[in-house]
C-alpha cells in the first residue's frame, strides 16, 4: 500500500505537470500572436471571426461577434494575444494560478460558443464533440481552480521552501 503522503505529493507534481503543460500550449498560442503582426494588426484576428460567423458560432453569439468583436477587432486582437500570452507565462511559472485559471476558463468559454455550434440539428452528443478543441481545456482550468496547482514546480512553492 501506498503511503498516503507520497499519493499527495504525486497528485501534487500530476496537476503541476498538466499546469505547465497547459501554459506551454498558452505560451505558444499568444507567442506568435504577440510577436508577429498577422494575427494583430493585419486581419489574422477578423479573418478567424468571420469564418466562426461562417458556421461554428452558436445563434446567439453571431450578433455579439459581428457587432461589437468586429467593430472592435484590433483591440480585442491585442486582449486576446496578450491574454493568451499572459494565461501562459502564468500556468508555467505558477504564478496567479486562479486568476490566470478564471481568465482562461472565460476565454474558452468563449471560443467554444463563437466556434463550437454543430448545427441546429445535430444529436445531443455531437455538441459534446463539436466542444472538445475548447472543453478541455476548460475542464482544465476548472481542476487548476479547484486544486492547488501552484503547490509545486512553481514560483510560490520556490519561495516558501528558501530559507529566510
Amino acid at each position: 500500500m501506498q503511503d498516503p503522503a507520497s499519493s499527495i505529493d504525486l497528485n501534487s507534481r500530476a496537476l503541476a505537470m498538466l499546469r505547465i503543460g497547459v501554459g506551454a500550449f498558452f505560451l505558444i498560442f499568444g507567442e506568435y500572436k504577440v510577436f508577429g503582426t498577422q494575427f494583430t494588426l493585419h486581419g489574422g484576428f477578423q479573418y478567424w471571426i468571420n469564418r466562426f460567423l461562417e458556421g461554428g458560432a452558436y445563434p446567439f453569439m453571431a450578433p455579439v461577434l459581428r457587432g461589437f468583436v468586429l467593430t472592435h477587432a484590433t483591440p480585442i486582437a491585442f486582449l486576446v494575444a496578450y491574454g493568451e500570452l499572459a494565461i501562459g507565462i502564468a500556468l508555467v511559472c505558477g504564478i496567479l494560478v486562479r486568476p490566470a485559471s478564471v481568465g482562461g476558463f472565460v476565454f474558452m468559454l468563449t471560443l467554444l460558443f463563437s466556434s463550437d455550434y454543430p448545427g441546429s440539428g445535430a444529436p445531443f452528443w455531437q455538441y459534446f464533440g463539436a466542444s472538445l478543441s475548447h472543453s478541455v481545456f476548460i475542464l482544465c482550468f476548472v481542476t487548476f481552480l479547484l486544486g492547488r496547482a501552484d503547490a509545486v514546480c512553481s514560483v510560490k512553492a520556490l519561495r516558501t521552501r528558501r530559507p529566510s
